[in-house]
């Protein structure tokens, strides 16, 4: 064993010293792995870095929150009809089922041009209302000021919570709690900004203002504007309770929408670990998929290896033909020039994590997308590709190196 263990510790001195005494060929005969490593962790980084953003937030909000929407099936849009949630159902979800707390209506503003104002300027910009546990179910919190509460709901006060990319688009010069903007051809008190939370999916989740519920009902007509379709969320207060709760919800709406059996819900339930499911599969499909196309070009740098590891066997032939001659043996040939090809390989594969990792990176910071990361996996998954690479395309030089007669290596010129 401890022969063995010699035999490796020289042949990877020895293959080092080779590889760096021509330092550009090594270089060049690299480049193919360099280039697929460096693409493999690239792409990782990013999917990865922008999945952990995501399940942060998934974290932030919790995995027992639902959330309900209206659904019209195909036939039905054919035929002009639109489902849609009411105020009424958002209170026979909010006092019929047990075991739920924070049930939030959410409701869309559509203005003459759904824009913000301030002073002169004006912006297009999403406005919704919403209820005052809104900020409890969505974990969204005030950098400055404070969230609105029951009372500014009950009273339809004209306040706003901003998100800090309107802000900055409305060009407010100081703290902007206090000042006043335009909705809907009303004005608004500006009372809390937002805590930032970045894009997701090129979406800025920071261009927003949100207004008391019964204030946003107000400016769409008032009491005829009840049956407004709206979105409902809730959070179930125990996690094994989520399918009843399901179950309870489904059956209070269909009653109340009068669907009949067989015929499909015109709402929809979703849960946010459902959310969180769909979208790592997705993210996980993405990632091997990518992945297994820039690892084409890791084939091609093998394929590098191996030419010039052919060539490298021609150079030193004569070499080869006295170590015969003084002992070696052909494990101890073959074993040389594959540790020389796999310390090719990891070489090429560690220069090429790192560049990947830089890539991923600075395509993260242009692209205003969450900080890349490289999972450990993605890392060894390389080094271990690398490795493999080295091993197969090593082998039939060194085999040809390990075959050579030593009387015929050492008449070589």
């Amino acid at each position: 064993m401890s022969n063995f263990r010699f035999k490796v510790i020289e042949g990877t001195r020895s293959a080092a010293q080779s590889v760096f005494a021509h330092g550009f060929r090594s270089f060049l005969t690299t480049l193919g792995i360099i280039i697929g490593v460096a693409s493999v962790i690239a792409v990782v980084s990013v999917v990865q870095g922008f999945s952990a953003s995501i399940s942060a937030q998934f974290d932030d909000i919790g995995t027992n929150v639902i959330s309900i929407d209206s659904y019209t099936p195909p036939k039905s849009r054919l035929q002009g009809k639109y489902a849609r949630l009411t105020y009424g159902d958002y209170e026979k979800i909010k006092y019929q089922i047990p075991g739920v707390s924070h049930v939030t209506p959410t409701l869309d503003v559509r203005g003459s041009d759904n824009g913000v104002a301030y002073r002169d300027q004006s912006i297009t910009s999403r406005v919704f209302g919403s209820a005052s546990t809104y900020h409890k179910l969505n974990a969204v919190y005030c950098e400055d000021g404070r969230f609105f509460n029951p009372s500014d709901d009950n009273s339809r006060r004209k306040v706003a919570v901003v998100g800090p990319s309107l802000v900055k688009q409305l060009n407010i010069k100081g703290s902007p709690v206090g000042e006043y903007i335009g909705i809907a051809g009303e004005w608004f008190k500006v009372i809390c900004v937002t805590e930032k939370k970045g894009k997701l999916f090129g979406f800025d989740q920071d261009n927003f203002a949100l207004i008391p519920f019964s204030t946003a009902l107000s400016l769409m007509g008032g009491g005829s504007s009840w049956r407004t379709n709206i979105k409902i969320s809730l959070a179930v207060d125990k996690a094994e309770l989520l399918p009843q709760v399901k179950q309870n919800i489904t059956r209070v709406l269909r009653r109340a929408h009068k669907v009949r059996s067989g015929e499909p819900s015109d709402f929809e339930i979703s849960s946010a670990d459902q959310m969180l499911e769909t979208f790592d599969s997705i993210i996980g499909s993405t990632t091997l998929v990518l992945a297994g196309v820039v690892s084409i070009s890791l084939l091609v740098g093998g394929i590098g290896i191996m030419n010039i590891m052919l060539v490298s066997v021609t150079e030193r032939t004569r070499e080869i033909g006295i170590q015969k001659a003084l002992g070696a043996t052909r494990f101890d040939i073959l074993l040389q020039f594959l540790i020389e090809a796999v310390f090719l390989c990891l070489l090429g594969g560690l220069i090429g994590v790192l560049l990947g990792f830089g890539a991923g990176s600075l395509i993260s910071n242009l692209t205003d997308l969450p900080p890349a990361s490289v999972p450990l996996w993605a890392v060894l998954l390389s080094f271990g590709f690398s490795a493999g690479i080295g091993l197969i395309f090593g082998i039939i030089p060194a085999a040809k190196a390990a075959n050579l007669d030593p009387i015929d290596a050492l008449r070589y010129e």
